[in-house]
């Protein structure tokens, strides 16, 4: 089995942070020619870069990170590339007929899985482009339709134990201010994988994710080492 990191590096002068979070800082509180040793400081949020989503992340009383099964974190991952439909519409919304026809070539996505879209928002990392705020400051990308969310997981694609994943900042089409596929993901112990690098190697079927960072008390996720797991 091979590994290939799906995360992005951090970097206070890169890192794409959502429109309201707390910046991303790295701060050098020791260093070796003083204390002996090496450390940093460092403040951001539980979602900064890179991460993986709880289902309480929006939805009172479902688990949080310290309540999810290790399970939880370790899926098999189907990708669709939707690179060339996000490519012309920004807000491009991910449908039914577009994971249908990607069924009729890889065959039904199996139950309780990680589905990936890859919308080409990867290669955009660390520019403000990423973001693509308009005037009102709100950010513009592609993300699942919310009926194909809703049919996900009513056919057992996602299930209980699947999830959603992306390389924009959320499920969400960036205009939908309301989060609603983000509300129907993260339930049950479904999760969401954000921010996702590299999808490149990632094949279309086949492969495992596993997700990494640091579980915080009643947190709402992690930055996290995404890794796939290739076979």
């Amino acid at each position: 089995m091979r590994l290939v990191s799906l995360s992005h590096v951090n970097d206070p002068a890169t890192t794409n942070v959502y429109p309201g979070d707390p910046p991303f800082e790295l701060e050098t509180v020791a260093t070796i020619e003083k204390d002996g040793y090496y450390l940093r400081f460092v403040r951001q949020g539980e979602h900064t870069g890179t991460h993986w989503g709880a289902p309480g992340h929006f939805n009172q009383g479902e688990p949080l990170a310290d309540e999810l099964d290790l399970a939880d974190l370790h899926l098999s991952a189907v990708k669709i590339d939707v690179r060339e439909r996000c490519a012309r519409d920004p807000g491009y919304a991910v449908t039914i007929a577009d994971v249908e026809a990607w069924e009729r070539t890889h065959g039904r996505i199996p139950d309780e899985s990680m589905v990936i879209i890859w919308t080409g928002w990867d290669a955009k990392w660390g520019t403000a482009e990423f973001t693509g705020a308009g005037a009102d400051g709100a950010p513009r990308h592609p993300g699942f339709a919310v009926e194909t969310a809703r049919w996900l997981i009513d056919t057992g694609r996602l299930g209980r134990r699947g999830g959603t994943g992306t390389d924009a900042f959320s499920p969400d089409v960036g205009a939908d201010a309301t989060f609603t596929v983000s509300h129907l993901v993260y339930r049950r112990h479904r999760i969401s994988l954000e921010i996702l690098a590299n999808l490149e190697a990632l094949p279309e079927t086949g492969a495992h994710i596993l997700c990494g960072g640091q579980i915080n008390r009643a947190g709402s996720g992690s930055s996290a080492l995404i890794y796939g797991l290739l076979p």
